[in-house]
């Protein structure tokens, strides 16, 4: 999440040592500067979902816990050329041995009749996904019903990948052991047995954000369900306990969460959570039982690139959570962008 750029300064020696052939041996003092910047993920798109390109640092407005912060550099990240000729890759927190972008399907399973028929069209729709995308682009496919369940790590082998949307997540109910033998593996930092115990959709996230860590970049991750949070009688829809830890760890892994909702109802009560989810981490929220093609166009154009901001941190800044606000200047653009971020 943090980028560290240490600039040295020499300070300059006296004057009575210039002409001396023993300034070579006196000490010389140096003044160590560190500046840490955030590295924000932020998608800007139009009214049809399309990203906006050619934006500059300065059509940017960002603040940090409510006050205006730096923005050092913008760096715009393409799907079909990721890494343009000039971007400083490091600088911009990009992978320098993945070429393509990190995109995982999250599949709430549920019987329930408001949900099965949502799943199954989107189980279709995901299939068809996979013809938009790029060949150096990885796909990981895992579920929750009773707890996290890895059915396919990041790979391009988009048949493998099809056969188990279409016929294994949603009408099997154990996949196989999965070994990693590729970079970047999901499967080599996938804790299986934290995996198992994941009783709650939101521990399953946690779970799946941790794995996702060690893996440079940006992910993207769409998740196909009914809902998160829990009702709460009169109070409504409550986040349970699990969520918080989800979050920091979502937020940890720069993964955006796209959640498209498959209940066949114009609206329900856990849909707060799932709202809420995209928020927070930059990913947006959308219905998919009478507009799944229009939530699916949005999804690809929010995955069709974004930019990625620089935010040098506030002096003096405490350790914690702190809130960051994105938004965009002389461009009638929506900014998906987290709504915070760890140090």
């Amino acid at each position: 999440m943090f980028a560290r750029a240490i600039g040295v300064a020499v300070l300059p020696a006296a004057a009575a040592w210039a002409a001396s052939a023993t300034v070579a041996q006196q000490p010389r003092f140096t003044e160590t500067v560190e500046v840490e910047r955030v590295l924000v993920d932020a998608r800007v798109v139009d009214r049809r979902g399309q990203p906006i390109r050619g934006l500059t640092a300065r059509d940017f407005r960002v603040e940090v816990d409510g006050q205006p912060a730096r923005l050092e550099s913008v760096h715009w990240v393409s799907a079909g050329d990721p890494y343009p000729e000039g971007l400083d890759r490091e600088a911009a927190g990009v992978p320098k041995s993945v070429a393509g972008r990190l995109i995982v399907f999250f599949f709430q399973k549920s019987l329930d009749p408001s949900r099965i028929g949502g799943l199954i069209k989107m189980q279709r729709r995901a299939a068809r996904l996979l013809d938009t995308l790029g060949e150096e682009d990885r796909v990981a496919v895992v579920s929750f019903d009773s707890h996290l369940k890895l059915w396919v790590d990041f790979t391009n082998q988009r048949p493998r990948v099809r056969q188990i949307i279409e016929r294994f997540v949603l009408h099997q109910d154990q996949p196989q052991p999965i070994r990693a033998f590729y970079f970047p593996s999901l499967a080599e930092h996938f804790d299986a047995a934290a995996a198992k115990q994941a009783a709650t959709p939101e521990r399953g996230l946690e779970v799946l954000a941790r794995a996702l860590t060690p893996l440079p970049g940006p992910k993207a991750l769409v998740f196909l369900g009914w809902g998160l949070g829990e009702m709460r009688g009169r109070f409504g829809v409550r986040m349970i306990d699990d969520y918080e830890p989800a979050r920091r760890a979502l937020i940890a892994s720069r993964t955006s969460v796209f959640a498209l909702d498959v209940t066949g109802a114009d609206a329900h009560s856990l849909e707060v959570g799932l709202e809420l989810t995209a928020q927070d981490t930059g990913g947006f929220y959308a219905k998919t039982h009478l507009f799944d093609h229009a939530a699916f166009t949005r999804l690809e154009g929010a995955l069709a690139g974004h930019y990625v901001l620089a935010i040098v941190r506030p002096p003096g800044e405490r350790p914690g959570s702190h809130r960051l606000s994105v938004k965009v200047s002389g461009h009638q653009g929506e900014v998906l962008a987290g709504a915070s971020y760890e140090n």
